[in-house]
């Protein structure tokens, strides 16, 4: 909704771009819509979980190891309609620990390790805030690119995930305090 004044020549609005709040980590119960995947579904090691923190963050953490043909770990929504329109920009609020994450959108259709991805680099322990227009997301399926796939369908996304597989084995930490979706005003 846009703020507007009534003035003495008539209505005056602000048109700005909408914001509108995807998932809210201040409730406890959001905890309830997430879940970690990790290598393991493969046979790798790497420990990955989260927790919802008393300042309402969703704090992503854990151990990336290469072992048994593994290196990924991975928090994500479970199926919901998120609403996302063509146009829209994914907006993050997040801090991290200098790594390289990606941001993936889960789409409805039964198709293994296939995701669309945006991969974003973090500042150790510094707040970002991360854009990511739908437009700029690429079809993947095992980490590799699947050009035949086309842009991803908003209509069909029903779930978002931050995922760690830079191929550096150690311990990582991601924290999110936000995650909305912004549509360009009229």
């Amino acid at each position: 909704m846009f703020p507007c004044l009534l003035a003495l020549w008539g209505t005056l609005c602000m048109h700005a771009d909408p914001v509108r709040p995807l998932f809210d980590f201040k409730q406890a119960a959001a905890a309830t819509r997430w879940q970690a995947v990790n290598d393991g579904v493969m046979g790798g090691v790497s420990q990955g979980a989260f927790r919802l923190t008393t300042a309402g963050i969703l704090e992503f953490t854990g151990t990336l190891s290469l072992e048994n043909n593994g290196g990924f770990a991975s928090v994500r929504s479970k199926p919901a309609n998120l609403g996302l329109k063509s146009n829209d920009t994914l907006l993050i609020k997040l801090k991290g620990d200098g790594r390289d994450y990606s941001l993936n959108l889960y789409i409805n259709r039964p198709l293994m390790a296939f995701s669309y991805r945006a991969n974003f680099a973090t500042k150790k322990d510094e707040w970002l805030e991360i854009r990511a227009p739908l437009a700029n997301f690429v079809a993947t399926s095992f980490g590799r690119e699947v050009a035949s796939a086309g842009p991803v369908d908003p209509a069909e996304i029903i779930g978002v995930g931050f995922m760690l597989s830079d191929k550096k084995p150690g311990p990582f930490r991601l924290e999110i305090e936000s995650i909305q979706a912004v549509s360009p005003g009229r």
